[in-house]
């Protein structure tokens, strides 16, 4: 199978590799701001206040409740009753390590990111001229929504967690997928056109995915993990707004070549 090359001779794929790269880079030169960090440490405050409070009040109904359940009853029918607790217990807190990304993702996508966008887009894309629909009610439905989806995505497939492998990968899988469905969105719905949307959607869908992953893992480090939705949300801005600018400038040099 061929793929798609430029005069210089570099894949498409490849092209959208490097622009990943690079919008993880801005994102870190970014952190030498320091409004950002205030952008960055709400939602992970937020969501350690929260991760405290749920642990305090649920994690010993949280391990009773997964004993219960198989493979957990089998193992402790077994005699091994110390593995079904420790497995129980890594249910636990993975659960509520769940529901206080979810909460700093939506802290971010609501309240911060619009905030970080504006702040990003004067510093770094004043040339960006805005063509999009500056509507909170849309961006709030779309995180809102993508939530709702990811919660029934991850209990629906939380069986196959004790699959070996699968209890690391289908985790990722989903904050990736969270990631892109909502920060991808979010960073290009003041600047992008519904035509512009649709097409940076269609053509960068791999590289956005891939960014929504190396994310993904970065919220698995403990501690440094609460803040990866607002790092998230970052190096989203970079990066659409980025592919917004060259899709402009291809735009543009088409219409002159024409």
């Amino acid at each position: 199978m061929f793929r798609c090359r430029d005069g210089a001779g570099t894949s498409k794929t490849e092209m959208r590799m490097t622009e990943m790269i690079r919008a993880v880079q801005r994102s870190l030169a970014s952190l030498r701001q320091g409004k950002v960090w205030l952008y960055i440490l709400g939602p992970a405050l937020a969501a350690l206040i929260l991760l405290f409070v749920l642990g305090l009040a649920t994690l010993d109904y949280l391990v009773s409740r997964f004993i219960e359940q198989p493979p957990m009853s089998w193992m402790a029918g077994w005699g091994a009753v110390w593995l079904a607790k420790v497995l129980a217990l890594l249910g636990g807190w993975l659960v509520l390590l769940s529901a206080s990304y979810l909460v700093a993702m939506l802290l971010t996508a609501i309240v911060v990111l619009p905030l970080m966008l504006n702040h990003v887009a004067a510093r770094d894309y004043p040339d960006l001229v805005r063509q999009g629909r500056d509507s909170f009610v849309a961006s709030t439905w779309n995180s809102v929504w993508a939530a709702v989806l990811f919660v029934i995505g991850w209990v629906a497939t939380m069986p196959f967690w004790l699959v070996p492998g699968l209890g690391l990968l289908l985790p990722l899988f989903w904050i990736s997928w969270l990631n892109r469905r909502t920060y991808a969105y979010d960073a290009l719905a003041v600047h992008a056109t519904a035509d512009e949307w649709r097409r940076l959607r269609r053509e960068h869908a791999l590289p956005m995915l891939g960014l929504g992953l190396a994310m993904a893992a970065l919220s698995h480090v403990p501690l440094i993990g609460l803040l990866a939705p607002s790092l998230a949300a970052l190096a989203y801005i970079h990066y659409g707004l980025e592919a917004l600018r060259r899709l402009r400038q291809g735009s543009v040099v088409a219409v002159a070549n024409s």
